[in-house]
């Protein structure tokens, strides 16, 4: 019992803090906020009542056997809301989307988990509690384990591959919070009657929370790209490994001012995400995409080829082109760009001659096009 108490009021005190310090408010993600601190204050609450549960199991008593049979029962409602809680976060979080089969697969899960501990209350096939009041682990009980990996799985599943279109997210390492969970959940199948299980998710949040708010200080808000802080970062950590060459392009928008001023500022807004999202797509695994300024993005690609700076404008040029042309925007997105390639010698110069070479191709847009929006 001492074990549990120190365990589960570690999370009290870890969670407790997370709360005093609005570490879940995440300014701009109203839902993701929201999320998170339902899934904070559930899991408060787990923490306050596990030891609860364990004193009193084995006690005699009408009430004592109630408390064994409805707080375990809730216990795994808990288990169920902290772990399609945590899907539905990260999903919110990579701007991801799952597929009506999964989504049709995690909310069929979750009902017959409700229905499995509904049944429970009348024949015990997921927990029993026998006639000492003392909890034991029933036939079904492993279908709880069953739908919780299978959920942390398809959350990596999905960080994962977002991660390959959104390099940023290496600042949200999913991975993390989901170890501290399977520790906690694997440690306290194989040894029964150890209470791990709810700490570890406070440990987890503790993490997501860190993580998040770390995140926000290299992250532009509205993109979802890299900032400036970040750009600089990125070429010291050429220079340190020492890597020969890399590429970098500057990417101006054209006629932004026009689209904020005819179209409305969220259009403007929307305009911006859709030009980090194509620069992100042609960045692919091989590069970062960083908003610079306004609406000035930096592409930088782990690439020495001689022809990779025209190469990769074509690339651009042409997913500008197809976003256009399937839009159905009342405007078309263009960009004048201009790069190079770059000695680790001379990486203090990228940004002075990116933006020269950029400035010449916006000198050349503009001799065909109406000034007056720039």
């Amino acid at each position: 019992m001492t074990s549990v108490y120190i365990a589960d009021y570690v999370g009290v005190l870890l969670l407790t803090l997370i709360l005093c310090a609005r570490g879940w408010e995440l300014p701009g993600r109203r839902d993701e906020s929201r999320i998170l601190l339902i899934l904070v204050i559930a899991t408060l609450i787990n923490c306050l009542f596990d030891p609860v549960i364990f004193a009193v199991d084995g006690r005699p008593g009408p009430f004592a056997r109630f408390v064994v049979i409805f707080g375990n029962s809730l216990l795994f409602i808990y288990n169920l809301v902290v772990g399609t809680g945590m899907l539905v976060l990260i999903i919110k979080h990579i701007r991801s989307h799952i597929s009506r089969l999964q989504y049709a697969i995690v909310w069929g899960l979750s009902a017959l988990e409700v229905i499995l501990i509904i049944a429970n209350l009348f024949t015990p096939i997921v927990f029993s509690v026998d006639e000492n009041n003392v909890y034991s682990r029933g036939p079904l009980y492993f279908v709880y384990l069953f739908v919780a990996f299978y959920l942390m799985l398809y959350s990596m599943f999905l960080y994962v591959t977002a991660g390959k279109r959104h390099g940023s997210l290496r600042y949200f390492p999913v991975w993390e919070f989901v170890l501290s969970i399977v520790l906690g959940v694997v440690i306290q199948t194989a040894f029964y009657g150890v209470s791990l299980q709810p700490v570890s998710f406070a440990v987890a949040f503790c993490s997501i929370v860190i993580c998040l708010q770390k995140e926000y200080l290299y992250i532009d808000k509205l993109t979802g790209v890299y900032n400036r802080y970040e750009f600089d970062k990125i070429i010291r950590y050429y220079v340190k490994r020492k890597k020969s060459r890399f590429a970098a392009i500057m990417i101006d928008m054209n006629n932004f001012k026009a689209i904020n001023d005819e179209h409305s500022h969220e259009e403007g807004d929307e305009a911006l995400r859709e030009m980090a999202r194509i620069l992100t797509a042609v960045a692919g695994d091989d590069g970062n995409v960083i908003r610079f300024a306004g609406d000035e993005f930096v592409l930088i690609i782990d690439d020495e080829g001689e022809d990779v700076i025209s190469r990769s404008c074509a690339k651009v040029n042409a997913a500008i082109e197809a976003y256009n042309e399937s839009s159905g925007k009342p405007y078309k997105l263009s960009a004048s760009m201009g790069g190079d390639v770059f000695d680790i010698e001379d990486a203090a110069d990228v940004t002075g001659r990116i933006d020269r070479q950029m400035y010449e191709d916006k000198v050349e847009y503009y001799r065909t096009h109406d000034r007056r929006s720039r």
